[in-house]
């Protein structure tokens, strides 16, 4: 027990120590949307249900989501992609702005932001609809700008970590954001970057670039050791020999696990006649509508995919076909381990580490024993985005020089804590700690503070080099509205100090009635969110005294309205630090909430006093309709427009300004 705990802490260090670690992400970003539905019902045109949406999601995808899980995790990240200017580019701002990336983003008027929507019906995936692509490739004019960001944003982050090596991460998924001057750019200044990680669909297409470390998946492996067989195509993007025959060979009568075999067939394209069988595989040559000699398997339309089947593999891309029908039981981590050596080779890598899905992954460095790592397997739709998790732990434990078992440990772990519901798999450093058995209390530190006691804990946190985040406010009625304003705000700096009123103060800015819940109620819920580092109360209206005394870095407000009309704005400027407001959820307000509770007691007082109020014909009181704010009297989609915006775009503008003192709506 003694040896695991002092594991914990060992790899809770080194979590640590990649604190604020400058990371410049490039690639293709992307929005995922998140549409849950329900459906009791199946349409007359068709066998198919008919669905009501009822939430949606927009979150960072792609590129975008390795950046946002590198913030997450502790690191300085800056974001170079190209995005379109359009709404889903509007709301990819929006999620990188929420997570603290720095947004260096591109825009690329004309072309689409690439998105990937999914309709779910009670957390199963029913179906999924892309759009934007390599179709819409970048015009002379949006790559020379690309090329300038990347420039720019390289100088910006050595600029504020001056001595620090910078870290280089490559997403690389096939949808154009990544040209051939932008590739040929990368390669020629790799030397500017220390560590450089690779996460793309067609590793060939990177020869060159020397990254310390790429992460393949299974598939994504397959194809590269193809395309090697191949010849790379003479480095022509998407494009193998005509009619190179390649094949997969698991040798029927090998000892112990199958071997995988890739090769080119002997004598090159269109040696073999028609029909005549592979000298390996015995497959026979497949006959195209021309009569001559082209790839073995099932015929497929130039597109980079992979199927496993469960007897074997069957690997389709890069404009060829590539099959193996071996015996049931293969071993893919064994296969994938057998083959490391071929893959640093190729891709030259310092390390691989070929992710395995549900079954983990294999990692392998030119020193050392291979290692394998496990998951645990979950639902599809819980483990979106988990690759990039694991690619930024991965990255982050290598930058910090921390040795390969450490950094293989850590992305797993990463990966493995995220898929825990449905959605975009982020990972929180606060989470990885707290996996470590080692949360952000560690260091002794209470997270319930006095006002006189402020002061020199904020001196202690800064002498650490940590940035201070300051919010206040009632928070009379915990509800998820406050969770994600505090998550976001948390996200802004390296701890979150929340000010919250004394229960005098809130009945000068409430009325007489509130609070609901004294202030003791109050601290103790705040404490207990893993996003609030120090809880402090304040007797006056103003926060201004606790701002003094605090000095925040950052100053958060609640509220769709630009930061000039904060009423503490001069006073936190003229400290030396920044105001951000972040955006209401509509329909998520302690206010809502109480008058909700009310008007639901007072249908129950006319219910028993034989004055029970008439429906209307959405089968809904007029006084609880009121009280409710009309929700439940749905649009042509199912969903209240409110309701729709607050999931969709959660900046909707609040016309009141907020009173001095208050934080969130309360």
């Amino acid at each position: 027990m003694a040896g695991a705990a002092a594991e914990e802490r060992r790899l809770a260090t080194v979590v640590a120590s990649w604190q604020q670690r400058p990371v410049l992400v490039v690639g293709d970003a992307m929005l995922d949307e998140w549409r849950f539905a329900e459906s009791e019902r199946l349409c007359r045109e068709a066998p198919a249900p008919v669905l009501t949406l009822r939430r949606r999601i927009s979150a960072a995808g792609g590129a975008a989501n390795t950046a946002v899980n590198v913030a997450a995790l502790g690191g300085r990240a800056a974001l170079v992609a190209p995005v379109g200017a359009d709404v889903a580019g509007d709301e990819l701002h929006d999620c990188l702005d929420r997570a603290a990336v720095w947004d260096r983003t591109v825009s690329q008027p004309g072309r689409p932001t690439p998105v990937k929507r999914r309709m779910l019906a009670g957390n199963q995936i029913l179906l999924r609809e892309d759009s934007g692509g390599p179709e819409d490739a970048l015009d002379d004019d949006g790559v020379a700008r690309l090329l300038t960001a990347l420039h720019c944003a390289t100088e910006e982050l050595r600029a504020v970590a001056p001595g620090q090596p910078l870290t280089l991460v490559v997403c690389d998924y096939g949808l154009g954001g990544l040209p051939s001057a932008v590739r040929a750019w990368l390669v020629a200044n790799r030397d500017r970057y220390g560590t450089v990680a690779l996460d793309a669909h067609d590793l060939a297409d990177w020869r060159g670039l020397n990254p310390t470390v790429v992460t393949p998946s299974f598939a994504e492996a397959t194809r590269l050791l193809a395309r090697a067989a191949a010849g790379f195509a003479h480095g022509e993007r998407n494009a193998v020999p005509n009619g190179g025959d390649l094949h997969l060979d698991h040798p029927p009568e090998a000892e112990g696990p199958s071997e995988l075999m890739v090769g080119a067939a002997p004598g090159g394209s269109g040696d073999r006649a028609p029909g005549s069988p592979h000298p390996t595989s015995g497959a026979p040559a497949a006959r195209t509508t021309d009569g001559s000699t082209g790839p073995t398997g099932e015929p497929t339309p130039g597109e980079e995919r992979v199927a496993l089947t469960g007897d074997g593999l069957s690997v389709t891309g890069t404009g060829v076909t590539v099959s193996a029908t071996a015996g049931t039981g293969v071993d893919r981590a064994v296969l994938a381990e057998s083959r490391l050596p071929e893959l640093r080779a190729h891709t030259g890598a310092d390390v691989v580490a070929v992710t395995l899905d549900t079954e983990g992954a294999v990692v392998g460095g030119a020193e050392g024993e291979p290692r394998r790592s496990h998951s645990t397997p979950v639902p599809a739709s819980h483990a979106v985005g988990a690759g990039d998790a694991y690619l930024a732990a991965m990255t982050l434990a290598l930058a910090a020089d921390s040795g390969l078992p450490t950094a293989a440990q850590l992305a797993q772990l990463a990966a493995t804590i995220t898929v825990a519901d449905t959605g975009t798999c982020v990972c929180r450093q606060e989470d990885l700690l707290a996996a470590l058995g080692a949360g952000p209390e560690e260091g002794g530190h209470p997270a319930l503070v006095g006002a006189d006691e402020l002061a020199a804990l904020v001196d202690e946190h800064r002498q650490a080099g940590r940035s201070v985040v300051f919010t206040n406010g009632c928070f009379d009625v915990l509800h998820p509205g406050h969770v994600r304003y505090l998550t976001q705000a948390r996200a802004l700096g390296d701890l979150l100090i929340v000010a919250v009123n004394s229960d005098g103060s809130v009945r000068r800015l409430k009325g007489a009635d509130r609070p609901v819940n004294p202030v003791e109620d109050r601290i103790a819920l705040l404490a207990a969110l893993a996003c609030v580092d120090h809880v402090v109360v304040f007797e006056e209206d103003s926060p201004a005294r606790l701002i003094e005394a605090v000095r925040p870095d950052v100053y958060v407000k609640g509220g769709d309205y630009p930061p000039e009309m904060v009423p503490e704005a001069p006073l936190v400027r003229r400290l030396g630090g920044q105001v951000r407001t972040l955006g209401y959820v509509p329909d998520r307000s302690t206010s809502a909430i109480i008058d909700r509770i009310r008007a639901q007691s007072v249908g129950t007082s006319e219910r028993t006093e034989g004055r029970e109020a008439v429906p209307d014909q959405h089968g809904m009181s007029e006084r609880t309709e009121r009280s409710e704010g009309r929700e439940a009297v749905p649009d042509q989609h199912g969903m209240s427009e409110r309701t729709e915006r607050s999931e969709g775009r959660e900046a909707v503008p609040d016309q009141h300004s907020p009173a001095v003192g208050e934080g969130r709506p309360a």
